[in-house]
């Protein structure tokens, strides 16, 4: 089947086709690459500015990406009608039991509340309850049980099975392991707290319109990506300030 190159969209940029090679693959028509999960300077522990996630995308190719700061939605509102990509307003917010992620949100989803409530809060909203790097230690994953809860009362939509950030490759595959047993979709993301790391990973699916057909289409979705945890280069910088939320 012939890819969207070389009419459709620009290609990716050489220096981020270097980095990440899948992103030179073509996609069938009417795909786009969605990345679940990145991060803005919003997020408190990333200092990605509003100018350099606009370059990332150009240079990555990425189609629509979901900023999912943490405990934070301010910033994926303010760079919905800015970037080159379609934008999902989410949120990766810390319940007691650790990380859950909503996306498709339009209100920020309180810090500290139960997973349940806080995936009762997502639904609410119209939104999609996503869990992300859930085996990794190194995060603050949600625990194996609170998962097994969630997921038992159906408020599990789907699980990150590829996160570029998670170094053991084995981490991942017990995710897509886990989603497999359980029925659940799977997706994919960057977890970019720098720019250069966008185009790490990301899910190749049919392109939809809202979170309804976003599910549906997710059930025929390739997962694309590879391990990236570079540091960003050092450089001297001035920060945007920005205000919670």
């Amino acid at each position: 089947m012939a890819g969207r190159y070389p009419h459709d969209v620009p290609r990716p940029h050489a220096a981020a086709v270097a980095r990440h090679p899948h992103l030179d693959h073509p996609l069938p028509p009417g795909w786009v690459r969605v990345d679940l999960h990145s991060h803005t300077m919003w997020s408190g522990d990333s200092t990605t500015t509003p100018d350099e996630v606009e370059q990332a995308v150009i240079d990555s190719g990425i189609d629509v990406l979901c900023i999912t700061d943490h405990n934070a939605v301010k910033g994926a509102q303010e760079l919905a009608d800015r970037l080159p990509c379609r934008v999902i307003v989410g949120e990766e917010l810390r319940t007691h039991a650790g990380e859950i992620i909503g996306l498709f949100l339009t209100e920020r989803v309180p810090f500290g509340v139960p997973p349940a409530e806080a995936a009762r809060i997502i639904r609410d909203q119209g939104g999609v309850v996503y869990v992300p790097h859930p085996f990794d230690p190194m995060r603050r994953n949600l625990t194996e049980a609170a998962l097994d809860a969630l997921v038992a009362d159906g408020l599990v939509d789907a699980i990150e099975v590829f996160n570029a950030k998670t170094s053991l490759p084995s981490l991942n595959r017990r995710a897509a392991d886990y989603a497999l047993q359980h029925g659940l979709l799977a997706g994919a993301g960057s977890d970019a707290h720098v720019p250069l790391a966008l185009g790490a990973a990301y899910v190749e699916m049919p392109d939809f319109d809202g979170p309804e057909e976003f599910l549906t289409n997710l059930c025929s979705a390739r997962t694309v990506g590879h391990h990236w945890d570079e540091a960003r280069p050092w450089s001297a910088r001035v920060l945007p300030g920005t205000s919670s939320g």
